[in-house]
């Protein structure tokens, strides 16, 4: 099982930042054509993107909205190449009929971004609307701005719309959107706590000190994998569908599930911390920008 805890943008026309992401800690990279990279340098990011994927890099991109001609021309040029991203990440998602278009077109993953009213009432459907969605997530700066309020608390609803919709599709949790305030990471802890709680595993960020913070939050806490392990322990040599466990809790198959979760992050998080590449040293002073 691979668990993605961190999400790292970098701007596709910053071929020396790229580099540095994908040789740091975060367990994903996306390089950005999309909101990082200024209208004049849309062309040379997309063939930083083209270079670096034919040298055999492994990464997301996310494209420009693929009703745009910008975003035509990404997804075209993405088709073309004789290798393909790991994913791409598609923004502006409204149409399911369009995020098919895409997902046919590249034949990798797809993971919609959720940035307006409308993209938040078509949630379901964009997430099952091609066998290769991966994921879905919000983009939560266009959408408040679209819905015409602060964020926060007004997006409480929007968010559990998400976290259901992904579930009901057989996604897997949805990736909290960014923290723009790069130098707090207590309110970026606090803030990936919150979420976590609501049903979102793993976070975009835009600044390789967010990624332990991340990293952190999302680790099972000990005595959580000490009772998941002992759980299934149980289960293993006595076969019971149903018990009531030595703490007086009543276990069943949800809270089996649940315990094999728990286990599962664990043993993915031992794994990226021995994996020789993931453990080197993230760089400082490299700020990404995106939302």
């Amino acid at each position: 099982m691979t668990v993605i805890r961190s999400w790292l943008y970098v701007p596709g026309d910053r071929p020396e930042r790229i580099a540095k992401a994908l040789a740091g800690p975060a367990d994903a990279v996306i390089v950005d054509l999309e909101d990082a990279v200024s209208v004049a340098a849309k062309e040379d990011a997309r063939r930083t993107v083209l270079k670096t994927l034919a040298e055999g890099a492994e990464f997301v991109v996310r494209v420009n909205a693929p009703a745009t001609p910008t975003g035509e021309a990404d997804v075209a040029a993405l088709a073309a190449a004789s290798e393909k991203p790991t994913g791409v990440r598609v923004p502006k998602a409204e149409d399911p009929a369009e995020l098919r278009r895409v997902a046919d077109a590249l034949g990798v993953p797809v993971y919609p971004i959720l940035e307006s009213a409308l993209g938040v009432e078509n949630a379901l459907a964009l997430a099952t609307a091609h066998p290769l969605v991966a994921g879905i997530s919000l983009g939560e700066a266009d959408l408040a701005a679209d819905l015409r309020v602060a964020g926060g608390d007004a997006l409480t609803w929007p968010r559990s719309r998400i976290v259901v919709a992904a579930r009901a599709a057989g996604l897997p949790s949805p990736v909290q959107s960014v923290w723009t305030a790069v130098r707090d990471l207590d309110g970026l802890r606090a803030s990936t706590e919150a979420g976590r709680r609501a049903g979102f595993f793993g976070r975009s960020v835009i600044h390789p000190a967010q990624i332990p913070v991340v990293h952190e939050v999302c680790a099972p806490d000990p005595a959580e994998t000490a009772w998941a392990s002992e759980l299934l322990g149980r289960l293993e040599s006595s076969g019971d569908a149903a018990w009531i466990d030595d703490h007086g809790q009543f276990v069943d198959a949800a809270i089996v599930a649940r315990a094999r979760w728990v286990l599962a992050l664990a043993e993915s998080g031992e794994k990226q911390v021995t994996d020789p590449v993931k453990s080197r040293p993230a760089p400082e002073n490299d700020v990404t920008v995106a939302t």
